[in-house]
């Protein structure tokens, strides 16, 4: 059977290149909103860590309708560290829209999404988005997208794209880059001519592959999916298998069935091959699963995501504040916390330490694990975090590291300093080229290497650099590297931060705390230029005689300090440091806290 009314398409591209706002055209002028209905920017991100950042998480469905036909869209996150949710997520359509802006042409992770839709062999539509830019350079642009596909081995008929030009903030689209549409008509007609209709089987036995998973309190586990074969009905038995895993779990039953009308869930009674559906019913779905028929046991082979590389250990707060902001402290707390993260999160891996109150975390990149942490401190969980480490691989013998492909857009006259900094932290450069009045410099640098440079990157060019990277390969390990060539400003007592000590302490260095925070002995208070840690006592108060009155230190006037975000924080620490997260406070703290204690091991590492 050809499904004539049908088509599945995901938008991939680069971060910020357009792909939600877009999404909330199409859905605009295919009939899910009224024509007096209000509605929100980037209708589709609707976690608050995704409005509050203006990134995609999670990929998310939803559908339009366009001359008769069911267009199911899957929006998909654009930042490298959660390109697992793009990979499973392919698996469930026929088609792709490339997104690329019409500025800043193809960057790193444009590659990666191609190179993974081309391995596929989807049917690719080129989207130039933005093109109402004023350094919109279109032709430059669609130069680039054909030498890339070139360079990724595209087949003839993969060259042959089409290619869109459109503006998604004003939902236009044309075929022609010197003129721009009234609609996005011209984007749904390409998507109809160049994505075939799909050639299903609705007679054969029943199978349903699992590509995402989602949770509800009430309901358990909730599989999205596209049906490959047959027709899946609600209220019948199942089978779940898995093409990794020899195991074939009988007697289930999926409870209730919907699919995906706009932005909303409708329950039905059932779905035919080539239907992207929601399900929930079956305990201990997983990722990859096939439900199929009892009779025909079956599994479809899923798609192999690419290996985590960077870890952090997650361990219980030991601080002598543990326990006065967070709901959830407890080792159990936290170890299922965690665990119930990987149903949803292919990328991630979790694993138990030698130690009860540890546990090991791996993830794509810094931004992937910072998600986790404000994600379960918002969720009132509290704990402490490591310096973010890199997963290295033993080949044939050779110790290799995860080697990045580092990206800056910056001004010409600031390059000096970007070189500089690659050149320190092992960098080679690949390419250079102008793009418009700035340069667009390319290297492939370790992953550690880059732990702790966005911060460095944005001083360097005063604030008008852009950087972006993502995962190359990996190569032989490169040599040491040192981190971070600053100390830090550590507190000497329990206490309160008073105006007179800081005062005294704030000449060592740059401090992070202000008049009235609580500190305690071997907290981070501050950050000094020199290269060893400096104690100072920020508690100590002015010893009062009958000479001087309490009032004196009002005049002591304090440097502002700023605070820290969760990725400067983990960007900051050091290997011998922690990162203590609640639920109201971020804290950077020694691992060791007595000084005392704390000097002596640092005697015996320098005398190993």
């Amino acid at each position: 059977m050809i499904r004539e009314d049908l088509r599945n398409v995901a938008i991939i591209a680069h971060v910020d290149h357009g792909k939600t706002t877009l999404v909330n055209e199409m859905l605009a002028q295919g009939g899910v909103f009224r024509e007096n209905q209000q509605v929100q920017d980037r209708v589709m991100d609707s976690g608050d860590l995704e409005k509050e950042r203006g990134i995609t998480i999670l990929a998310k469905n939803t559908s339009a309708h366009y001359k008769g036909v069911k267009i199911n869209i899957i929006d998909t996150p654009g930042h490298a560290d959660f390109s697992g949710e793009v990979e499973r997520v392919l698996k469930m359509v026929d088609g792709a829209l490339i997104l690329v802006d019409a500025a800043e042409g193809p960057l790193p992770q444009t590659r990666f999404v191609m190179q993974k839709a081309l391995q596929l062999g989807l049917k690719l539509i080129i989207v130039i988005n933005k093109v109402d830019r004023p350094d919109a350079r279109i032709d430059e642009v669609v130069e680039e997208m054909q030498l890339l596909m070139m360079d990724l081995d595209a087949t003839d008929e993969q060259l042959e794209s089409p290619i869109v030009y459109c503006c998604g903030r004003q939902g236009t689209s044309s075929l022609s880059p010197d003129k721009q549409g009234e609609n996005l008509n011209a984007l749904f007609d390409t998507i109809l001519e160049t994505i075939p209709p799909i050639e299903v089987d609705t007679e054969g036995a029943g199978q349903l592959l699992v590509s995402c998973i989602d949770y509800n309190e009430f309901v358990g586990r909730i599989g999205v999916g596209r049906i490959e074969r047959g027709v899946i009905r609600a209220n019948e038995p199942v089978s779940v298998c898995n093409f990794n895993d020899k195991k074939v779990r009988t007697n289930c039953r999926i409870v209730n069935l919907y699919q995906i009308e706009g932005l909303e869930r409708t329950l039905v009674p059932t779905a035919k091959a080539g239907d992207i559906v929601v399900f929930s019913g079956i305990d201990g779905l997983n990722i990859g699963d096939t439900v199929c028929e009892p009779n025909a046991v079956e599994p479809v082979e899923f798609v192999k995501i690419d290996e985590p590389t960077v870890e952090m250990t997650f361990s219980v707060n030991d601080s002598p504040f543990a326990g006065k902001e967070g709901k959830f402290v407890t080792s159990r707390q936290l170890r299922d916390r965690l665990y119930k993260e990987l149903l949803r999160d292919v990328s991630l891996r979790v694993s138990d330490t030698e130690y009860t109150d540890s546990f090991r975390v791996c993830g794509r990149g810094e931004m992937h694990l910072s998600i986790l942490i404000e994600t379960m401190r918002r969720e009132g969980y509290e704990f402490q975090v490591s310096t973010p480490r890199v997963l290295y691989k033993e080949i044939d013998g050779v110790l290799h590291e995860p080697i990045e492909r580092f990206v800056a857009d910056v001004p010409e006259d600031m390059t000096g300093p970007v070189f500089s900094a690659m050149g320190n932290r092992k960098g080679t450069l690949v390419h250079m080229s102008a793009v418009g009045n700035r340069m667009r410099l390319e290297f492939t640098v370790p992953s550690r290497g880059l732990f702790g440079y966005k911060s460095a990157f944005l001083t360097d060019t005063k604030g008008q650099g852009i950087m972006n990277t993502i995962f190359f390969e990996y190569e032989p390990y490169k040599g040491d590297m040192q981190k971070r060539n600053t100390g830090s400003l550590v507190a000497f007592e329990t206490g309160e931060a008073v105006t007179y000590g800081l005062f005294n302490a704030q000449g060592r260095g740059q401090l992070f705390v202000t008049p009235g925070t609580p500190v305690y002995e071997g907290m981070v208070v501050g950050v000094t230029n020199l290269s060893d840690d400096i104690n100072v006592n920020v508690c100590k108060t002015k010893h009062l005689t009958n000479t001087r009155s309490s009032g004196s230190d009002d005049a002591l006037t304090l440097v502002p300090v700023s605070k820290m975000s969760l990725e400067e924080c983990l960007e900051f620490i050091n290997d011998d440091e922690l990162l203590e997260v609640t639920p109201k406070t971020l804290r950077i703290r020694k691992r060791i806290l007595d000084s005392e204690l704390r000097a002596k091991a640092r005697f015996r590492d320098k005398n190993k």
